[in-house]
């Protein structure tokens, strides 16, 4: 697949690039790709939630009444989970909620979300591009010049630029991210996907091991 490369300009600069069919080019699988998102989502959860179990109440462990004639269930002392203010059962305790996902499905996941965008004809090439500081314009004129003002744009750059990002960071449906942090979720959440040259055989790289 041959897709035109763009200046930050927006014009054609007459050169053309080969996305890898191994990569862009594959059937998607659908399965791959719920597996990886799944795993992404589940790794955001903090899992710091905590209630107190029985032996974790400060109280008294006297018995609050005789064990029949009461006229009532047998509740035990204070800390009992029936009572108010008492202890939680099986409340949430910390746990870690990510799970285990092999690398080959992880790539699959990858590779069928981009395969996605190469469908759907939402991969825009520009050049390798930088700033020479941080400013929001700057970013929101190179926006303008691709026209996906309005739209979700991924910018995928080939390493981390502190001067790209911080332009980006102001601006709501921009984000900004090096190639060897790719994730499935990222492609799939964002309507056009902008891949810098350099960043081409980072991502060919990492998905075809």
């Amino acid at each position: 697949m041959e897709v035109s490369v763009l200046n930050i300009k927006g014009q054609d600069t007459g050169r053309k690039v080969v996305l890898s069919d191994a990569v862009y080019g594959i059937e998607p699988n659908d399965h791959a790709i719920y597996l990886d998102v799944r795993l992404f989502l589940a790794n955001q959860r903090q899992g710091t939630s905590k209630a107190k179990e029985r032996s974790e109440i400060s109280g008294s462990t006297r018995k609050l009444g005789r064990q029949k004639g009461g006229g009532g269930a047998r509740r035990g002392d204070i800390n009992s989970p029936v009572l108010v203010g008492g202890a939680r059962v099986f409340g949430p305790q910390p746990r870690d909620y990510g799970f285990k996902l092999n690398q080959k499905v992880r790539r699959l996941a990858r590779k069928s979300a981009l395969a996605y965008k190469a469908q759907e004809d939402a991969i825009i090439v520009v050049e390798d591009f930088t700033f020479d500081a941080p400013k929001t314009k700057n970013f929101i004129e190179v926006i303008k010049n691709l026209k996906i003002d309005g739209k979700k744009a991924l910018f995928v750059l080939p390493g981390v630029d502190k001067a790209v990002y911080l332009s980006a960071r102001n601006i709501e449906k921009a984000k900004v991210m090096a190639a060897a942090a790719l994730n499935t979720y990222k492609v799939l959440d964002a309507d056009i996907l902008v891949l810098t040259e350099g960043s081409l055989a980072v991502v060919e790289q990492n998905l075809n091991k």
